[in-house]
């Protein structure tokens, strides 16, 4: 099965459905938290897109100017408290920071920070836009993984953390659905970005992943706009404390199976 275009999945949703809303998107300057902006913006949200590289952002500003900018680092408690305190509204919150570091994950002083980007974050910026996203009636979806059901020992923290989201999202779930705040996750599972090139950049890697996902591709960044799309929208209103796998059917596949 062929990839999907964004314009021809952008067109599955209604041009205006997320019109004078605001969505708040970390991880959003690259790759998969990139596209998902971009997918809000195109249907109308006003979209501020958070990240923590100043000259990528930067440039970034001049490529699209759709997208509103802003410096962030997810793991500087006050900086993210001041910047939620700033906000004056927010109808979705897409926590998709997250970072990997390969076999030094082991070492404790990286394995702490990458649970702060990758779990942490995603508490603490929810915690900060709560009383925005109650007035909103609004949603949270956070950025899971296929390895929030599988083990990968090379990314210990990696794993753990992606594991973690997935009970973050129940817990906020339940904590705020009586104010009417949904909160939803998707979980992706090998698609071409940056951090999975030295894996789809190889023939070896491409067609081993290709063999064992059921569509028999690798995914793209498009393929995880949609979803994201669909859970933030009225289409999903009795959606909540649920994780979405993204994956083509890698998670399901048999590893064994030739």
């Amino acid at each position: 099965m062929d990839a999907i275009a964004t314009d021809t999945l952008l067109g599955s949703f209604r041009s205006d459905l997320f019109a004078g809303m605001h969505v708040i998107s970390s991880g959003a300057t690259s790759g998969i938290g990139l596209d998902i902006a971009r997918g809000f913006v195109a249907l109308g949200a006003d979209v501020t897109a958070l990240g923590s590289s100043v000259e990528k952002i930067a440039s970034l500003k001049r490529e699209d100017p759709r997208l509103r900018f802003e410096v962030l680092d997810v793991r500087d408690r006050e900086a993210v408290k001041a910047f939620c305190v700033r906000q004056t509204r927010c109808d979705v919150l897409v926590n998709g920071a997250g970072i990997a570091r390969g076999g030094a994950e082991w070492d404790e002083d990286i394995w702490l920070d990458t649970m702060e980007v990758n779990l942490n974050s995603q508490f603490r910026l929810a915690i900060g836009l709560k009383d925005r996203l109650a007035e909103a009636k609004g949603s949270i979806v956070n950025i899971a993984s296929m390895l929030s059901y599988m083990a990968d020992p090379g990314v210990p923290a990696y794993t753990a953390s992606k594991t973690g989201v997935l009970g973050l999202t129940r817990a906020l779930a339940h904590k705020w659905g009586r104010e009417g705040i949904r909160v939803n996750a998707v979980a992706p599972g090998y698609h071409k970005t940056d951090m999975t090139k030295p894996i789809w950049s190889v023939p070896f890697g491409e067609e081993a992943v290709s063999r064992r996902t059921a569509l028999g591709r690798w995914g793209t960044t498009a393929d995880l706009v949609g979803p994201c799309l669909f859970l933030a929208s009225p289409a999903a209103a009795y959606v909540t404390g649920m994780c979405l796998e993204v994956d083509g059917g890698f998670v399901s596949g048999n590893p064994l199976e030739e």
